[in-house]
């Protein structure tokens, strides 16, 4: 342990990571800095600060990160349409290459030689931190005090935090149950009575939705303009990538928008149950791929439907920095040279529907031959049946062979 002079860790401020200051102090006989990162997990993070300078903590980075979250990691997701096991829209996994990303940078400007992590072990989060890593700088020492101490519940670790006057704040009120994880595509809630895959999720858990049955009577309009596959404005106003988000969560949760309760497939080989309010990444998804429906041409989409399970189990399982990943972004960035124009949506008690899609540049529906009235000759039907007979060729003759 001697070998380790200076430790990044990523910083909370909360039990855990408060704790692991010590205990880095003690068990490595380093010094410490702190980063604590703002993805939009609505909390303020400066209160960090103050807790990092009690701790004896020099070098403390406190970093807003919402915009290079939203512009450089979901922007790029959402263009593929992602979604894990048919349900989860990532909202945790996309955010932790950055997180390691950012902690590489700040290694390598204070001269630290580890990086360090509150992530359990038995989650996925370990995993996609120290890929990240890993891929950013292959000789980095990485901590994980989790897979290291003995500390492995709550009230040791309240012991460990009286027995070394580590001050806890007290929350007023009663504190959640859950484990919670927030940022600016989700917030996500696990643990408690979540761990029985039959028990219903209470009302009062969720905290950026109305439930659909208490959602508006009257249904809510958006229209998005897109260029190149990323929305730039909402009802005519351009905004950045972070307040479209922002403000997607704000009328999506006010309108019952993106709640689910799913039983995933963690990369480390358990399954847990997650429940996740994501309103801005559903109502994103949902106008995006009506964007494609009539800008982007079949096969293209239908290989970009193919390819986006891999995608999306490249970035769950924690492989954002990864050669594959890579090929596959600049496949789907080049699908979007044509995803221009714009869509309407109607938001109504927890549904996204779908109104209107339109594209003056680079729209590939033509009413002319899609019509059921008079196309003027835009399309020979009779070409239809030698399509079918070639198509039918090998149905035919195993069917004459079969039938024999």
């Amino acid at each position: 342990m001697s070998d380790v002079k200076k430790v990044v860790l990523a910083y909370s401020g909360g039990l855990d990571t408060s704790i692991i200051v010590k205990w880095l102090q003690d068990e490595y006989q380093c010094e410490v800095v702190t980063f604590t990162a703002d993805v939009g997990q609505g909390e303020e993070v400066e209160p960090a600060r103050a807790k990092a300078q009690a701790a004896g903590i020099k070098e403390i980075y406190i970093d807003d990160l919402r915009e290079e979250f939203a512009r450089d990691f979901v922007f790029p997701m959402f263009r593929a349409n992602t979604i894990y096991e048919g349900e989860y829209l990532l909202g945790t996994s996309i955010a932790r290459p950055l997180i390691s990303k950012r902690l590489i940078e700040i290694a390598n400007e204070t001269g630290a030689d580890a990086i360090s992590h509150g992530a359990t072990g038995k989650g996925n989060d370990q995993v996609r931190f120290e890929l990240g890593a890993y891929a950013l700088k292959p000789d980095v020492k990485i901590i994980a005090p989790w897979r290291e101490w003995e500390l492995n519940s709550r009230k040791t670790l309240m012991d460990y935090a009286e027995k070394h006057g580590i001050v806890i704040e007290k929350t007023h009120g009663k504190k959640s149950p859950y484990s919670m994880d927030a940022n600016l595509l989700h917030i996500s809630y696990e643990g408690d009575i979540l761990e029985d895959p039959w028990a219903e999720p209470k009302d009062s858990m969720w905290l950026w939705s109305v439930s659909p049955e208490k959602a508006p009577d009257e249904p809510t309009y958006l229209e998005f303009s897109y260029v190149k596959g990323d929305i730039v404005a909402i009802d005519g106003k351009k905004m950045t990538p972070a307040e479209i988000m922002e403000y997607l969560n704000k009328v999506g949760g006010a309108n019952g928008i993106g709640r689910i309760d799913i039983v995933e497939n963690r990369y480390v080989g358990m399954k847990a149950r997650g429940c996740y309010e994501t309103p801005a990444g559903t109502i994103m998804l949902k106008a995006h791929r009506a964007m494609e429906s009539i800008t982007l041409d079949r096969e293209a989409a239908h290989l970009k439907d193919e390819l986006m399970p891999k995608y999306a189990s490249l970035i769950y399982n924690g492989y954002w920095w990864s050669p594959e990943r890579k090929m596959l972004q600049v496949m789907i960035d080049q699908s979007q040279e044509v995803v221009n124009g714009e869509v309407r949506v109607k938001l109504y008690k927890g549904n996204v529907i779908v109104v209107g899609r339109a594209s003056s540049t680079d729209s590939l529906y033509d009413d002319n031959i899609a019509t059921f009235e008079d196309d003027e000759g835009a399309y020979n039907q009779q070409d239809a049946e030698g399509f079918i007979k070639l198509n039918a060729l090998r149905l035919r003759t195993a069917a004459k062979k079969r039938l024999k």
